[in-house]
């Protein structure tokens, strides 16, 4: 798979980059006084500083409000459980607690979402089979 670049904003970069490299672990690359670039599952994510954010758009999803603009990557299901546990444990709070779509049915999935220290919402999923990514 090709990797790609995302960039999103943040309104605090220094509790952007911490929440980054300490919470998800994800390394850093480059990086400057307004940005900062990260290894993130192997694919370049940035962060950029703007001050101000609006609040995002939500859009309803099984009766939860999905930010609109997210991002995120889609792990191993052991993964995704374990970083699920992680993250409660650490005390971060869920924007949508770690819950199961289409359970039992052709592209099962488990999905949560959190916001990093700026504000930007990250989606972490996973599949019981990877092979239904795109399945409808």
């Amino acid at each position: 798979m090709q990797p790609f670049h995302l960039a999103f904003p943040t309104s605090d970069l220094a509790a952007t980059r911490q929440f980054m490299t300490d919470v998800l672990g994800v390394s850093i690359g480059r990086e400057s006084e307004k940005w900062v670039d990260y290894d993130f599952f192997g694919h370049q994510v940035t962060s950029h500083l703007v001050p101000e954010l609006a609040e995002a758009a939500r859009n309803p999803v099984d009766g939860k409000q999905i930010p609109a603009f997210h991002f995120g990557i889609v792990l191993k299901w052991e993964d995704w459980e374990a970083l699920a546990e992680k993250l409660e444990t650490r005390g971060i709070a869920f924007v949508v607690e770690p819950y199961i779509r289409f359970k039992g049915e052709v592209g099962e999935q488990g999905t949560f979402f959190v916001r990093e220290p700026g504000g930007s919402a990250l989606e972490f999923k996973t599949f019981r089979n990877f092979d239904q990514l795109f399945a409808k």
